[in-house]
């Protein structure tokens, strides 16, 4: 005990610093997690969670004998696989590309220029598209009509609706991913390419044999974090593509959660869905993270 209290006083600076951090994930993520207990009971605001009535997993039956759950989870799972094999490649494949450049002050550039996109809300960002995809008067539909095409109506169309969901995720958030390998990368020793070369080995074999070793363990962790939050496919994006012609492959958990549960006051139920969620991401960290184990790679724990 003395000699945490002499490490807690000498490094008391470094707590210090961590101590905002651990506030944080105290007061937003451990102390909201008692909240789940509602999804056990008939939660009424005016009761509390103390005195309202308990229903076990009536809630929960309640979501997987419902007839839209087949809906909600085919939705949900296609657009985060879309993601995960669309979107998270990417991030890789730029920093890559980057890393190949010898201009130092073009590299920055376009790195700023590309991750600026992530700080725009959704709102923005389907705007934009709004702008340059909708039937009337959108650029994109401007230009197919002026190679002689019809117009292809790519926002209120079921057959597009998740290409575009997709599309908007990767102009957001791909810059941003890229910081991070590209974080990565630059830890890569410079001696390791120097070696590569006097042995006679090219570009492509350099960044076969040596980059992506060197960050491999980086893009495993962060898919493995992705996994995490599989079934988060955000809801004030989905919600804000939604309409009557595309619900039926764009409703997802997040925006069923709010119109029925939320806006229809079925507090208790929009908690067992969380849950629900949470239990499904929980179970695919533990497992990926046991098979890059298995694998030979360190995981998250």
């Amino acid at each position: 005990m003395d000699r945490f209290v002499k490490e807690l006083i000498r490094d008391r600076w470094l707590y210090l610093m961590l101590l905002p951090g651990v506030l944080y994930f105290l007061v937003f993520r451990y102390l909201p997690m008692w909240g789940l207990v509602i999804a056990f009971q008939n939660y009424m605001p005016f009761l509390g969670i103390m005195k309202s009535e308990w229903v076990g997993f009536y809630h929960f039956k309640y979501l997987f004998t419902g007839p839209d759950f087949w809906m909600l989870l085919r939705n949900t799972v296609v657009l985060a696989v879309y993601n995960i094999f669309f979107f998270f490649p990417l991030p890789i494949i730029v920093a890559l590309m980057l890393n190949e450049l010898r201009h130092e002050w073009f590299k920055k550039v376009v790195v700023s220029l590309i991750y600026v996109p992530h700080f725009l809300s959704w709102v923005i960002v389907v705007s934009f598209f709004y702008i340059f995809f909708t039937i009337k008067d959108g650029i994109v539909n401007e230009l197919i009509q002026t190679f002689g095409f019809d117009k292809i109506h790519f926002l209120d169309s079921a057959a597009w609706f998740r290409t575009m969901v997709t599309l908007e995720v990767i102009w957001k958030e791909t810059g941003w991913g890229t910081i991070i390998f590209m974080a990565a990368l630059a830890g890569v020793n410079p001696q390791l390419y120097e070696a590569a070369r006097m042995d006679g080995a090219n570009r492509l074999q350099q960044l076969y044999h040596i980059t992506l070793p060197s960050i491999r363990s980086t893009i495993v962790i962060l898919l493995i974090l992705r996994l995490g939050s599989f079934l988060d496919t955000g809801f004030e994006q989905i919600f804000l593509m939604l309409n009557a012609l595309n619900r039926e492959v764009g409703e997802v958990f997040d925006t069923y959660v709010y119109t029925v549960g939320i806006q229809g006051g079925q507090f208790s139920f929009s908690a067992a869905v969380g849950m629900f969620k949470s239990v499904v991401g929980l179970l695919l960290v533990l497992i990926t993270n046991r098979l890059a184990k298995r694998f030979g790679e360190e995981g998250i724990y």
